[in-house]
């Protein structure tokens, strides 16, 4: 499986983008995904993942602001980031939400900054 994540950019403080994951391969719709994002200097962290069947969670920072959704019959998944921070400035990968991961993509920076 190939990832290809895009939408990333610049945008100010209270901002919105939202991230696109192309996937190729079959076994897409059977794996629960995830959106990871890796800060400067920081471990990557797992932020938002989705079921097969479409159930969500979100670590506590980006509870109510982010969204993730996805289209198995397209192979994406989506995420949806409004209210953004400076702290939320990062590359956003994504992934399998558990191991064993896909060969992970190149990622999109998103830079929240005045």
């Amino acid at each position: 499986v190939q990832l290809v994540e895009s939408g990333g950019g610049v945008v100010q403080p209270g901002g919105s983008l939202r991230l696109s994951c192309a996937a190729s391969g079959n076994i897409f719709s059977l794996r629960a995904m995830g959106w990871y994002r890796q800060a400067p200097g920081k471990q990557r962290e797992l932020v938002a993942r989705i079921s097969d069947g479409g159930t969500t969670i979100y670590v506590d920072s980006v509870e109510g602001r982010f969204t993730i959704s996805r289209d198995n019959a397209k192979k994406m998944v989506y995420l949806q980031m409004n209210s953004l921070k400076s702290e939320d400035t990062a590359v956003y990968y994504c992934n399998t939400a558990f191991e064993p991961n896909f060969p992970w993509g190149q990622g999109t920076q998103v830079t929240v900054s005045s």
